[in-house]
Parts: structure tokens; sequence; C-alpha cells
């Protein structure tokens, strides 16, 4: 295969800088009817940081929104250029009535949008982060059980995410040829790029804002992190990492061991953080029984010592 990045098959998780833990997992659980997957700590520096995981009840590639908490830490940051700017989730065309009233009356401002044809429900997480419902007709993905949502209403998973640029011709390039990804059409400042075989959970869309001023790359509430791309193997990570040092793109990270996936990232030209993962074969089970996913907060082997030290420098998450 000439471009190994073609290997990059879609959305694996999107992880966001969020305000409070509880203010966050309530939006998710509650609100938006995600399940609480995994509840484990942030593998990078030295403060403790809350690692939350949303997605489908076993949590499968793609349903996956994960979250930094940073309100405790007091760490803030600034929207803008350079990030990813929205997320995208799919539910049924059918349930956008039904999901405009639900986040009305938990008290969220909707938006009535359109784009690329597809309409859409925006309002904002309680952090001010973009979020976006988008109606889809054949999207398979088997959404979260929840007891005041009903299956044919749950969200499938990650649909899209919208990337705020200033300009978008090295970003072109950055997507064709170094992320596999293919242009498939535009509408007025947005661009849209698929990945894999395309479709709810394999598309980037982007949108060009020459004057929009640069936001946040630093850890901070309010603004996204980065997006999580698949790959199949580590042998296809590798590749993926190679091919992109061989394009000039060269700080790509190293391998991270993320537990539950092997990470590598980069910075694209445009800004936004983009990883590649590889998810291991006992992915969430590696060290919770399947049946009972985010059921206890999971620390590191490394730091497990020191489990209620760490702990009693975070908020407290009253769950279920």
């Amino acid at each position: 295969m000439n471009n190994p990045t073609t290997l990059l098959s879609g959305h694996n998780h999107i992880t966001l800088n969020v305000g409070g833990a509880q203010e966050d997992y309530d939006f998710h659980t509650e609100v938006l009817g995600l399940k609480s997957v995994k509840k484990t700590l942030l593998y990078d520096g030295q403060a403790p940081i809350y690692h939350l995981y949303y997605g489908n009840d076993t949590g499968e590639e793609s349903t996956l929104v994960t979250t930094f908490p940073f309100r405790h830490a007091g760490l803030t940051a600034t929207k803008g250029s350079g990030q990813i700017s929205v997320l995208t989730l799919s539910v049924p065309e059918s349930s956008l009535d039904w999901w405009r009233n639900r986040l009305e009356e938990n008290g969220f401002e909707v938006t009535a949008v359109e784009r690329f044809g597809e309409k859409r429900l925006a309002f904002q997480h309680p952090c001010g982060i973009d979020y976006e419902l988008v109606g889809v007709a054949d999207d398979e993905r088997t959404p979260a059980t929840h007891p005041d949502i009903p299956s044919e209403y749950g969200i499938r998973g990650v649909h899209s995410i919208s990337c705020s640029v200033r300009d978008l011709e090295l970003t072109d390039q950055f997507m064709q040829m170094g992320w596999g990804s293919r242009k498939v059409e535009g509408d007025g400042n947005a661009t849209r790029y698929e990945m894999g075989e395309g479709g709810p959970g394999a598309i980037v869309d982007y949108i060009l804002e020459p004057n929009r001023a640069p936001g946040s790359w630093t850890f901070g509430e309010g603004y996204v992190h980065h997006c999580a791309f698949s790959v199949d193997s580590l042998e296809s990570q590798m590749a993926v990492k190679l091919f992109l040092e061989g394009l000039g793109y060269t700080d790509v990270s190293d391998v991270k061991d993320r537990g539950y996936f092997y990470s590598i990232y980069v910075r694209t030209p445009g800004g936004p953080l983009f990883e590649a993962t590889y998810t291991k074969p006992e992915h969430f089970a590696i060290d919770e029984p399947r049946d009972s996913l985010g059921a206890q907060i999971m620390i590191s082997p490394q730091f497990e010592d020191s489990r209620q030290e760490l702990l009693a420098q975070l908020e407290t998450i009253e769950y279920a």
C-alpha cells in the first residue's frame, strides 16, 4: 500500500477539556443518555485530573466521548481557530424534535441549523463547548441503554468533528496525503473530508475562518483537546507514524500506552490535534468486567498506592 494512512478508518474517540466533573458526568449520562464506561485519571502531567469515558454500553469505537474536567485545577482555555470547534453526534432523523424538547426541558438553548443538507440541533456543553445533534437516516451503530431515552431515539456515536482553520491549503494537503482521507464536498466556508468507508463516524469538516483569532492548545476548561482515529494494529500505527515523519511532520509523538489504547499524536497544519489509535483487544475489560464497566475509578498500577491521596485532590462524583 503506497499510503498507509488510508489504514485510518474513522473516529475512535474525541477528548474534551471540560469544567466540573459532576456537571460533565450529569450532562453526558443524564441529559444525553450515554453510559459511563470508564472512570480513570489523566496519564500526562503530575496533578491528578479525571479522565472520564462515555459511549454505548460496551464503549465501542466511534461512540466514545472522553473528558478531562479541569475546573478544580483553575485552568481555563480560549476558544478560537486552530482547534476542533464543534462535536457533532449522530441521532435518527425522526428523533430531532424529541431531542429539541428534551434539551430545552433541561435548560439548554437550542438552535436549528443545516449544513451539507443535514438538519442539526446546535447547543453547548455546560462549560461552553459547542455540540450538535445531526439527524441521520441509516446509522446502524447501537445506542446506549437509558431508562428515559427510547432506543429508537438514542445517540449512535460521533458523526463528525468541525475544525476551525484560518487557511485551508496546507490542511487540505495534510488531510488527503497525510491522513488518508478524501475531499467530498463543500458548503459555503465548510469543506468535508471522509475516511475509510465514509459516512457517520468517519467525517471531518473544516470551517474556514481566516479572521478568527487562534485558540488554546494547552490543557484548560472549555475546548476540544483532540480527536482520535482508529487503526487496526500496532504495525499499522507505526506505518502511519513513519509515513507522516517521511512527509516532514516530524513532531509525531512516540507511541504512548493509554491503558486501553496505544496512541500517537500529531499537530495538524491548521492546528487541531489528531491521534492515531490502536485499541487493545481487551479494551475496557482489561481492568473491569464487561458487565460492570465504569463502576469504579481505575488508577494506573504505578499510582495505586497513592489512590486515596490522589482522589482527595479531586471533586467527588456522585453516580448510580
